[in-house]
């Protein structure tokens, strides 16, 4: 069985060890998910793992002739060779066995003869065609297709040349060529970055059947659950094994971090008091060698660390200004791009409190719907019509809200905040992910992810009663995506968004509109009742599917009515709540 071993595998930069001690072993059937903050030395551990980076300590065996495929989380490019071509660099191994297979054929020419060498010939041309085999060389056009298309490439794609995809296609090309080499182990840091739903689940399915070895390092929690069966958690330069899924790993860990805070507070409450003693006596002669001892104690004494995610940071939106119940109606709506029409007599309509997902392959018109509803885009025919009091706020990725670049990114914020969340706005920063001295980076130097985690922020200081969000859960890992997603179930104005985080859809979308290839389609249900109702009409016969319509829309109102009412039952329980905690406090007072 392949395998890579690491052994007390340690890294420090500067006077900071980002890991210290790490032992793992990862073989051909692992099935691994690398869990740990931003900064915890993930990634530092899969270069070492890929043989790209050198430990400053410890050390890497593996396997003779093991094949690695790693995938970083960005920067690959590729150049003039066509779509068809660069993936088919993916099989360069097997061209080199190829190319020997050939040479052993025109050898066993040359010693047709000769006995002893004959057989030795034929032995290692056996052993090469069989390798050729197992490595799908032979029916390589077709791995080529199936994963280029299940990673989002059209077949008009292939030949065109790879440097006219932009960013985030260039990393799909990377990913496809790792996936088609078929190595004995895999190593993917965030891959779904970059991945629309479909191509996601499709990646999903591949994972399943993949022969090889899988370590994985990704911020989409339904994308673990599906494909790993242990976590490896990095935290203060170690590492800890859990096995099954992330979300039981998530359990598991939550008890344990319990003792961990506890012996936290008591540790914190102790430092309060030797540095309050330290403080009051420090000038004290007669208390000069106490106080140097507890100095000494304070300077040795190991600090107990906590992962961010218990540093709990909870904000909630400004409250929505009301609206009318009718909050966007859409009629007729036509949108072209040259020949290729995006909408064609679209029309629906919006009403206030819900909570909607687009959804649709790439290219069906997601961020366009997006754009035309925030108004960005006006280039269109029909009607796009607000109702009473709408006020909209728009988050997009590629939309430059900084007008100061000399701004810091703290400066920036108390500059536009209205002034009762000024104080709050460090904890809030900290939720997407500025911390420490983060906050005093200047603008001009954020990269693409830092500017879209701060547009983000800077949308939710403002009272809105629309929100329209285009992939919000970009760039946040999983306790940033986990404290928007809180934040949004409480809000109570109009959200419409497109985002590929399934997770995230499924515990906040109340209605879906897939823009399928055959036209729009209005689900009004959870994603749960989309994914359903699609699996259904994917088994239908056009007559069946004719003769259930109505049925199946009236069932799909009805789990939605069923959903507004178990909202609204748990909403007005929540409000009793209070009042009964109100009254308790004031009975207690009293007596």
């Amino acid at each position: 069985m392949a395998f890579v071993q690491l052994s007390n595998i340690s890294v420090a930069f500067g006077d900071r060890d980002i890991l210290s001690g790490v032992t793992l072993n990862l073989n051909s059937s692992s099935r691994t998910a690398l869990s740990g903050s931003n900064g915890s030395g993930k990634s530092t551990l899969m270069k070492i793992i890929a043989g790209i980076t050198q430990p400053d300590r410890g050390t890497v065996t593996s396997q003779q002739g093991i094949r690695v495929g790693y995938l970083p989380q960005d920067g690959l490019t590729y150049g003039e060779n066509t779509l068809q071509e660069e993936a088919d660099t993916a099989f360069t191994y097997l061209h080199r066995i190829h190319r020997k297979m050939e040479e052993t054929a025109e050898m066993l020419q040359v010693h047709a003869e000769e006995g002893r060498k004959t057989e030795i010939l034929l032995h290692q041309h056996h052993e090469l065609h069989e390798a050729l085999l197992s490595g799908g060389y032979y029916n390589r056009t077709e791995k080529i297709d199936q994963v280029l298309t299940g990673l989002g490439f059209s077949r008009k794609d292939f030949g065109m040349n790879c440097s006219s995809f932009s960013g985030g296609w260039q990393m799909r090309i990377a990913l496809a060529k790792i996936l088609l080499s078929s190595p004995d182990i895999i190593l993917l840091d965030e891959p779904t970055n970059y991945l629309d739903l479909e191509a996601r689940n499709w990646l999903e399915g591949f994972l399943k059947e993949f022969n090889g070895g899988v370590l994985v390092v990704s911020h989409d929690r339904y994308f673990l659950d599906v494909t790993v069966t242990e976590v490896i958690e990095l935290f203060g330069g170690s590492l800890k094994r859990y096995k099954g899924n992330y979300s039981h790993y998530e359990k598991v860990r939550k008890e344990e971090l319990k003792t961990l805070l506890e012996q936290y507070k008591r540790q914190q409450e102790e430092i309060a008091k030797l540095e309050d003693f330290i403080n009051k006596f420090r000038y004290n002669a007669s208390k000069a060698s106490l106080v140097q001892s507890k100095i000494k104690y304070l300077e040795k004494l190991e600090r107990i660390e906590i992962p961010e995610s218990l540093k709990k940071i909870h904000f909630t939106f400004p409250q929505p200004p009301h609206s009318g119940k009718e909050v966007l109606t859409i009629k007729d709506l036509y949108k072209a791009y040259g020949p290729n029409v995006i909408f064609d007599g679209f029309s629906t309509q919006f009403t206030r409190g819900e909570k909607v997902v687009i959804t649709g392959v790439n290219g069906a018109g997601k961020t366009t719907l997006l754009r035309i509803i925030a108004g960005v885009d006006s280039d269109y025919m029909g009607t796009v019509a607000f109702g009473t009091g709408v006020k909209t706020g728009y988050f997009s990725q590629d939309i430059n809200r900084f007008k100061d670049q000399n701004h810091s990114i703290l400066q920036e914020l108390e500059s536009i905040a209205p002034t009762h969340l000024i104080p709050h706005l460090r904890s809030m920063l900290g939720a997407f992910l500025f911390r420490g001295d983060d906050i005093y980076k200047s603008l001009a130097i954020l990269s693409g992810g830092e500017k879209s985690r701060l547009a983000l922020l800077e949308l939710l200081l403002f009272p809105v009663n629309l929100l329209v969000l285009d992939e919000p859960t970009n760039h946040l890992d999983i306790h940033s995506k986990d404290i928007l997603l809180d934040a949004l179930k409480s809000y109570s104005g109009t959200l419409i968004f497109v985002s590929h985080d399934r997770y995230f859809i499924e515990n906040i979308a109340e209605r879906v509109i897939d823009l399928g290839t055959s036209g729009p389609q209005d689900y009004p249900g959870d994603y749960s009742y989309f994914l359903w109702k699609k699996e259904q009409n994917a088994g239908e016969t056009p007559v069946e599917s004719e003769s259930s319509k109505a049925r199946e829309i009236s069932r799909g109102k009805k789990t939605h009515i069923v959903q507004k009412q178990i909202k609204n039952r748990i909403n007005k329980l929540k409000s009793e709540e209070l009042k009964l905690l109100e009254e308790l406090e004031d009975l207690d007072k009293k007596y």
